[in-house]
């Protein structure tokens, strides 16, 4: 755009800055960079990094970044250009076991075993479709803004599903999440993660498990489409590469295979979640959702003493110490569901109301949490640290799930929030 800039980046993420300047053409971008880390630093320590030296090149980095503005760029800084990446020989002549070897050096699994994807493999998941093996399912990047993105097409994805144990009959489950342009191996320095509900009458074709364990390791089709959709992220755009595409700090056990959650129609009360976001319940949908991770909550305050537990009160509770960046999604069991109904609550959205009341906390513990917003604007001019607020300032932040065996009336809350609905349908 013809604006000089000088990109400043931490010590910590050099390697990741420098590959992803050359994946696009710039290997030699001139690069500012300083000590790690900044978070949790004092306005004094870090003056001290601004007047101090830049870590990789010793030269005194406000001088580097003036320099890095003001000096006339070099020949090779001028280049500019697109990469291809690397697709791998067109076949392979070994054994069994160094094939499977060779996926995981070249980092192409979740360092599981994987089924090797043969022409026969390939051509009976590509039945699974009727689209085209050449058709272009869309574009992937380890994270939006930060990654050049890969475009890859329905051969591609078939072979990564093959890979992960799936199904022909489970392809277009796949295709969706895939075309869905959300990579489930997020780069980003928290350890985020995504889930995809699954709703429509596909739930039963496929026998997937929406009752005990349906978040567990417990049917093929709940776990080879997970995991599917976390080979497809690396291998469809070079995601899951720590240090370079992937910067999680501790990393999320849920990456394996992801969440996926079957929605128990059948057993619910309410309108299931694909119906609520505009879609006709004959249809089949996945739906995904982005953020943190799940966790065990607990049931209803009361329980044994009161005839119904009051399961929102506990839900206002739990949800209280979350990020509002990403809100609630709440996974319930069918007995809290209809016990909630029981309480008043008839639609999910009278549910998501009373939570958005109920979930309160100090305008000083909002001041104080990281990924939490505090009241802005007129009406917060006469707020105290003391005053009592709503901690989520939208109902919608709240989406409701349910899901379960009906052994007891638990709910689990994840801290994620929705980002978008995908027609099943439209790749069968």
């Amino acid at each position: 755009m013809g604006i000089p800039t000088a990109p400043m980046v931490t010590i910590a993420f050099k390697d990741l800055a420098k590959t992803n300047a050359a994946s696009r053409g710039m290997p030699d971008e001139r690069i500012c960079f300083t000590p790690h880390p900044v978070w949790g630093k004092t306005d004094a320590e870090m003056y001290a990094y601004l007047e101090g030296n830049d870590p990789v090149t010793g030269k005194p980095l406000m001088k580097e970044v003036v320099d890095a503005l003001t000096q006339p760029l070099t020949d090779d800084e001028k280049k500019t250009g697109t990469i291809t990446p690397p697709v791998g020989p067109p076949t392979y002549s070994d054994t069994f076991d160094n094939l499977q070897q060779y996926y995981m050096d070249n980092g192409m699994t979740d360092f599981m075993p994987i089924v090797l994807p043969t022409q026969d493999k390939v051509d009976a998941m590509l039945k699974g479709t009727s689209h085209s093996p050449d058709e272009e399912v869309g574009k992937l990047t380890p994270a939006q803004g930060a990654f050049p993105a890969w475009s890859f097409n329905v051969k591609q994805v078939a072979i990564n599903a093959v890979m992960s144990g799936a199904r022909p009959e489970y392809f277009p489950t796949i295709l969706a999440l895939a075309s869905s342009g959300q990579s489930a191996m997020f780069s980003s320095t928290n350890s985020l993660v995504y889930a995809a509900v699954i709703n429509g009458p596909i739930r039963d074709k496929l026998n997937m498990n929406y009752g005990i364990g349906a978040m567990g390791p417990f049917a093929q089709p709940n776990s080879t489409i997970g995991r599917a959709w976390t080979l497809l992220s690396k291998n469809l755009c070079n995601g899951g590469l720590p240090g370079q595409t992937y910067e999680g700090s501790q990393g999320n056990v849920i990456n394996y295979s992801n969440l996926i959650i079957p929605e128990n129609e059948k057993d619910s009360p309410w309108e299931p979640l694909h119906v609520q976001k505009g879609f006709k319940a004959e249809e089949n949908v996945v739906s995904l959702f982005f953020g943190f991770g799940i966790q065990q909550a607990q049931g209803g305050w009361g329980l044994g003493i009161k005839p119904i537990p009051h399961y929102q009160e506990a839900m206002a509770c739990n949800i209280v110490p979350f990020a509002t960046i990403f809100g609630a999604m709440i996974v319930v069991d069918p007995l809290v569901a209809n016990g909630l109904v029981q309480l008043g609550f008839k639609k999910k959205e009278d549910l998501a109301d009373w939570l958005q009341k109920n979930a309160t906390a100090t305008v000083g513990q909002l001041k104080s949490c990281l990924f939490s917003r505090p009241p802005m604007g007129p009406a917060a001019a006469n707020l105290t640290d003391e005053s009592v607020v709503p901690k989520y300032g939208r109902a919608d932040a709240f989406n409701f799930v349910v899901c379960g065996g009906q052994t007891n009336p638990y709910h689990q809350i994840a801290n994620m929030s929705y980002r978008m609905s995908v027609s099943i349908d439209k790749w069968a």
